[in-house]
């Protein structure tokens, strides 16, 4: 996050009465907001250009991060510092996008899964030279920080290493990461277009947007 994004979405906190999660570093979750005895999880994003910029590499990790997720969307000037509306997208106006945007990429998730699954003991014999027993510095060179290293340590399932059989599962993984990390989309855009019609949040910004979240839920129910 650039030194501008992280000011306006310090400034969105402060004038939506949000709090920051403090699981953030775990779950994504830009804001938070209580109404009563209830949390939202809110995504906070800002644009100066009309169409709005998402993530790098968007995969199946961001449809399941936004779903049942509430946005809000900053509208700047062009020069990126005065904050002229903000828009309030609740989980069903945001479904059709990040459904859309799912469904492109699902093809090749799916041809990830079946052309790792295909690997065979006589293709790790290949690449490796048939050892035995493969060490952990093996797997660190195979699959590199994918994991953890108390991950690599609980998939051993023989003494200090891994046997060719789930050493060839860490393989799988590594081909099938390598196949869907190729067929992310990079930086989808949501057009202005998409917007179109949504109501402006320009006065009463904290009690104007708890009032759509509960009429965004109330029609849910």
């Amino acid at each position: 996050m650039t030194v501008q994004d992280d000011r306006r979405e310090a400034e969105l906190i402060q004038l939506f009465e949000l709090s920051k999660d403090g699981r953030a570093g775990r779950t994504g979750t830009d804001a938070m907001l209580r109404i009563e005895a209830s949390e939202y999880a809110f995504e906070l994003k800002s644009t100066s250009r009309g169409g709005v910029t998402t993530v790098r590499d968007f995969g199946p990790s961001h449809v399941t991060k936004w779903a049942g997720k509430h946005w809000l969307i900053g509208v700047y000037d062009h020069s990126g510092n005065q904050l002229l509306y903000t828009l309030y997208g609740a989980p069903q106006h945001m479904a059709p996008w990040i459904a859309e945007k799912s469904a492109y990429i699902a093809l090749d998730m799916r041809l990830a899964s079946v052309a790792s699954g295909h690997l065979t003991l006589e293709d790790l014999d290949l690449l490796f030279g048939g050892l035995k027993s493969y060490s952990l510095e093996h797997a660190q060179r195979l699959h590199k920080r994918q994991w953890t290293r108390r991950q690599y340590l609980e998939a051993m399932d023989i003494t200090q290493g891994y046997s060719p059989k789930r050493f060839l599962e860490i393989l799988q993984d590594r081909c099938r990461y390598l196949i869907q990390r190729g067929s992310t989309l990079n930086n989808p855009h949501i057009p202005a277009s998409y917007f179109s019609g949504w109501p402006r949040i320009t006065r009463d910004h904290a009690e104007t947007l708890r009032r759509m979240v509960l009429g965004s839920l109330s029609m849910v129910e």
